[in-house]
């Protein structure tokens, strides 16, 4: 009896996904029983562990579903905070399977570094931390400042090419960590800090004087970022990819943790592919059919996850603006499961 097309390509690719698997990285995740995500080394709303050491963000949030996905168990996660300048250096030598760790997707890190990056889970902007009696209200009141950056980072050439190219004067005072940067401009010795706004927002929560500064308004990048793997593992990639699209699918679904179980019915065939109640997604990838069901059961939706570490259940109260849905005015989105 032939075959449809349809069923031979759904039958190829499940056999491809389960032969990457066996010789990758998700193989060896499932081998060594948790997932090792590298984190940053403690930015509020994105990773940030507390006094016994746990850890809490976005970025965290992101790993606890990934490992849902592959466990059915969110906390089969060990965290290992990297730097900026260390990043790159431990993903490429296999102590962590993945970042993630607000790092920016740049052409030339994608081109050189022997990395992907998987998809976006948050669109920021450079801007600057000023205090609030310097009165400045815009990037060009900067003219002369001097300025705190971490070093290696996109924000440090971003500072340069934008001074430079509307001929501003600047003097750059640069740091390994972002928490020696903001020691620094809390000790008066910097006119400003740049940072993403989102990492503003968490960073002035550690200043003494919170009140006192003010993040501006004005952004002079835009910066997309997200999850990143080696190159040279496709399906680990897409296992890291379709995770990320799994909780952004639920929120545009309706689907929350508290609704997972009855969604699992919905009339929308969609919502049934995402949740494992029809077809064979899951296994497309060499996981289960309940795969994302997991994910958000245990996690929750994108939405939800944003407004908990840095929306409106946060202290950051961070609006989502440009990372709301494509269907609410956003630029969030995902391609479909079909």
């Amino acid at each position: 009896m032939k075959r449809s097309i349809g069923a031979l390509i759904a039958a190829t690719a499940i056999s491809l996904a389960a032969a990457g698997a066996a010789a990758g990285t998700l193989d060896d995740v499932k081998k060594r029983g948790h997932l090792e995500c590298g984190v940053h080394t403690g930015l509020p709303g994105f990773s940030f562990p507390d006094d016994k050491g746990n850890w809490s963000g976005l970025d965290v949030d992101y790993c606890r579903a990934l490992a849902a996905a592959i466990f059915g168990d969110d906390k089969k996660v060990k965290y290992t905070p990297t730097t900026v300048q260390q990043r790159f250096a431990i993903l490429s030598s296999g102590q962590v399977d993945l970042l993630s760790r607000n790092t920016t997707i740049t052409y030339s890190r994608d081109a050189s570094l022997g990395i992907n990056f998987a998809g976006i889970n948050f669109y920021e902007g450079q801007t600057f931390l000023v205090r609030k009696s310097a009165n400045i209200k815009a990037v060009k009141d900067l003219d002369g400042a001097t300025i705190c950056v971490v070093t290696g980072s996109t924000e440090e050439q971003n500072l340069g090419d934008y001074f430079r190219g509307h001929n501003l004067k600047f003097t750059i005072v640069t740091f390994a960590k972002h928490d020696d940067a903001i020691a620094t401009y809390d000790a008066e010795r910097c006119d400003g800090y740049t940072a993403g706004i989102a990492a503003l927002a968490g960073q002035r929560q550690k200043l003494k004087k919170p009140a006192d500064s003010v993040v501006l308004t004005e952004t002079i990048s835009n910066d997309p970022q997200g999850p990143v793997v080696r190159h040279g593992d496709a399906q680990w990639e897409d296992v890291v990819r379709w995770v990320l699209n799994g909780t952004i699918a639920a929120e545009a679904l309706g689907v929350t943790a508290k609704n997972v179980d009855q969604m699992k019915t919905s009339p929308i065939a969609e919502t049934r592919r995402l949740l494992g109640t029809e077809g064979d997604f899951g296994p497309m990838l060499g996981l289960s059919k309940d795969w994302m069901y997991n994910a958000i059961k245990l996690v929750g939706n994108y939405g939800e996850s944003y407004e908990r570490t840095v929306g409106a259940g946060s202290s950051l109260k961070i609006e989502r603006g440009r990372n709301a849905l494509w269907i609410n005015g956003g630029i969030l989105f995902t391609p479909p499961f079909q």
